[in-house]
C-alpha cells in the first residue's frame, strides 16, 4: 500500500491559493485514477484507487495547514502506512513556478505544514514532493509575514494556464514513485518543467 497527502486548507476561500496546490494535486489524483472515498472525519479525508495493482490511499487533511501532522499521525495509526510507503506534497514558494522536487527526507523548509508533520511524527525521515509556486508577484523582500501572504494569494491568469499542466506532472510523478520508487522518479522528474514567463 502506498499513501499519498496533499496538503492544504479546507474551504473555498483557499482553493486557489498557491498554498493549496498539494490539495489540488490530490484532486488530479483522484481523478486521474478514479479514486473511491473511502474514510473521512474532522481531521482528513480518504480516497482509495488501485494504480497498476497497488492500492493507493490519498489523503487531503482537514486540519488547516499549520496542523497538517495531526492528521497525518492519526491517518498512519488506522491505515498501519508505513514512512516509506508515504508521500507528502506541497507547495515551495522558494522554487519557481513549474520546477518539482522530491526528497527522501529534510527539514522542514520553513513550510509549516510540513514541519507538523516532521514534529508529530518524530521524525524528518519523510518522502516529500515540492511543487515551486514562486511567480512573478513574489516579494522582494522575504519576511515572515510577507511570504505568509504571497502564499495566500492565487496564481495569475498565466499561472492558472499552465496550472493544469503541472497537475498532471505531479500525478505522472506519483505514479512513477509508485511504479519505480523514489530514486528512478527524482531523477526523472527533479527539474524545472516550463517558465510562464518565457513560454507564455
Amino acid at each position: 500500500m502506498k499513501c499519498i497527502v496533499g496538503l492544504g486548507n479546507p474551504g473555498n476561500r483557499y482553493r486557489h491559493t498557491r498554498h493549496n496546490i498539494g490539495f489540488r494535486a490530490a484532486e488530479v489524483l483522484i481523478e486521474k485514477f478514479k479514486a473511491q472515498h473511502s474514510y473521512g472525519n474532522e481531521l482528513y479525508e480518504c480516497y482509495k484507487a488501485n494504480i497498476d495493482s497497488t492500492e493507493v490511499l490519498i489523503v487531503m487533511p482537514q486540519t488547516y495547514m499549520n496542523n497538517s501532522g495531526f492528521a497525518v499521525r492519526e491517518f498512519r495509526l488506522k491505515h498501519e502506512c508505513s514512512v516509506d510507503d508515504l508521500l507528502i506534497i506541497y507547495d515551495d514558494f522558494q522554487l519557481p513556478f513549474g520546477t518539482l522536487r522530491m526528497r527522501t527526507k529534510g527539514s522542514d523548509g520553513g513550510h509549516n505544514g510540513l514541519a507538523s508533520i516532521i514534529y508529530q511524527l518524530q521524525s524528518d525521515m519523510i518522502p516529500r514532493m515540492r511543487a515551486g509556486v514562486g511567480g512573478t508577484t513574489f516579494p522582494e523582500h522575504h519576511t515572515h509575514e510577507l511570504m505568509a501572504e504571497y502564499v495566500l494569494t492565487n496564481f495569475d491568469a498565466l499561472e492558472e494556464k499552465f496550472l493544469p499542466q503541472l497537475l498532471l506532472l505531479i500525478s505522472d510523478a506519483c505514479k512513477s514513485w509508485i511504479e519505480a520508487g523514489l530514486p528512478k522518479t527524482m531523477n526523472l522528474y527533479n527539474r524545472n518543467f516550463f517558465n510562464p514567463e518565457k513560454t507564455g
